[in-house]
């Protein structure tokens, strides 16, 4: 199924196949012709007469690639050409009719070709709803487009540390935080509390695991991880043995774009969630992170670091709490991944938009990327920093191809310029790397699954990083870009300047 997906068949009928197809359909456009005319030398020789008109039908439909189930927003055009093929067929009818007197006549011609372009049209139209011969625009398995084996299957039970755990979730409507909510529930955890600080996604993760889990204590809190008073309250009220921080603006354009609001809620949230685990005594935290962390170019990869030295500074002074985070690359069918937007745009006929055509991510699915940050929680030990091995990056250019071809249609580029769908380059946006990175430094310790690394990566002392955090928050309140992006700058690793792509 995964090689399928992969390399699917190109989308055509064939050119001969075709060829012949629309020729019969020009017979039998001839043949109803004759009867509706009552001409009886035409129901006699339509045979003879048919024929140049069925070799244009059938060798125009084919040069025209009436064959192809283009995308619906091409419609307008096929049947223009559908019409051109009807067209040029009866004039050619009717000036044989012309010069030869004994022949047809024109008015058969004319019939002919209006119920030709009856009959093709209306099987070209019907062929983009049919479920076996239409651009199937199935959804399409994310595994297939990993470049490796998934590894979900491959990855150990983690149910002992979560079972009878009082448990929450931060970010618990996110793509990230309600697949930990679900693969949580099938731990038989004593309650699961929900934080989310939109409604919607709320109610909707809170709606589904209850019919999943009918008997689980399950508890939504609607608010903000930026709320001292509400985390701190939380923690101690409920008594909470394990923290799973998910809750994070995670959208680089839109977060360079809002990067005092980004700031605040990716760094001093975390902060917030961290210092309220560490004080109400809670057994462990896992920070939930990403590989554009890692000498980020990015607002949102910035607050993502800042957030990871708060959780490792945290680490060397709990006496309790095990702080630990995990960090991955980009999650297949997420909210924030390229694969449903790609979808959308393969469904509107294109073109699908591509960055840049060297660009490449590390990739994994949902399912990989939640059991990773359960596994996280069984290791830790205090401020570690799991990575699992994704074996290559992936091109997105080759993902984008493969969603196309596997949706049903051809990429249309300078080797396939009657292509359906063209892939479109425009430019890496603002805090965009070419390629992004999993580790700070180059030590790795092993773990006990081989697929599983643990990072030894420096971070701020104690000192530096609240000198840090009180510059940051003065420039959040103040809503100063130009402090919050030199507090960047001083603080945070930083890639070579000819990687980065700034405003």
């Amino acid at each position: 199924m995964a090689d399928r997906l992969l390399n699917p068949p190109r989308p055509a009928l064939g050119r001969v196949r075709h060829t012949l197809i629309e020729a019969g359909l020009m017979l039998l456009a001839v043949t109803l012709g004759a009867q509706l005319v009552e001409d009886p030398v035409a129901l006699g020789t339509r045979l003879l007469w048919a024929v140049p008109l069925l070799l244009i039908a059938g060798g125009l439909g084919s040069a025209l690639d009436l064959h192809r189930a283009t995308p619906i927003r091409h419609v307008i055009s096929d049947m223009a050409r559908i019409a051109l093929v009807a067209g040029v067929a009866s004039l050619s009818g009717m000036a044989v009719s012309a010069i030869t007197p004994s022949g047809p006549s024109a008015r058969l011609f004319i019939v002919a070709g209006i119920v030709y372009l009856l009959f093709s049209g209306a099987r070209h139209l019907w062929r983009r709803h049919d479920g076996g011969t239409r651009p199937t625009g199935r959804a399409v398995n994310p595994a297939a487009l990993l470049g490796r084996d998934a590894l979900e299957n491959e990855l150990p039970d983690v149910s002992d540390v979560y079972s009878g755990r009082r448990i929450l979730v931060t970010g618990a409507g996110g793509s990230i935080g309600s697949e930990l909510c679900r693969q949580l529930v099938q731990c038989a955890p004593k309650t699961l509390i929900l934080m989310d600080h939109g409604e919607h996604v709320l109610f909707q993760i809170e709606r589904e695991l209850r019919s999943l889990a009918p008997e689980l204590e399950i508890i939504p809190i609607l608010g903000s991880v930026c709320d001292a008073a509400l985390v701190n309250v939380l923690m101690r009220a409920k008594k909470i043995d394990v923290v799973l921080h998910a809750a994070a603006y995670k959208h680089v354009p839109l977060v360079e774009l809002n990067a005092i609001e980004g700031m605040r809620n990716n760094v001093l949230g975390t902060r917030t969630v961290a210092n309220a685990a560490r004080e109400a005594g809670v057994e462990r935290f896992i920070l939930v992170s990403t590989d554009k962390a890692v000498r980020p170019t990015s607002v949102m990869g910035g607050s993502k670091r800042f957030a990871e030295m708060i959780v490792q500074d945290l680490a060397t002074r709990s006496d309790r709490t095990r702080f630990s985070m995990v960090r991955f690359g980009n999650v297949l069918g997420s909210s924030g991944s390229v694969i449903p937007v790609f979808a959308d745009q393969i469904a509107q006929g294109g073109p699908v938009t591509l960055t840049h055509p060297e660009v490449t991510r590390y990739f994994m699915t949902i399912p990989e990327a939640v059991r990773l940050v359960l596994l996280a929680g069984s290791f830790a030990r205090d401020g570690d920093v799991f990575v699992l091995d994704m074996g290559k990056p992936v091109a997105i250019q080759d993902i984008a191809r493969r969603m196309i071809e596997a949706s049903g249609y051809s990429v249309r580029d300078a080797a396939n310029p009657r292509g359906d769908i063209e892939i479109e380059i425009t430019g890496l946006r603002p805090g965009e790397k070419l390629h992004e990175e999993l580790l700070i430094g180059s030590d790795m310790l092993t773990t006990p699954h081989p697929c599983i690394l643990r990072a030894q990566e420096g971070h701020l002392s104690e000192i530096e990083l609240a000198k840090a955090l009180k510059s940051l928050s003065e420039a959040i309140e103040t809503r100063d870009m130009a402090l919050l992006r030199s507090i960047l700058a001083q603080w945070i690793e930083q890639v070579e300047e000819d990687e980065a792509v700034n405003d």
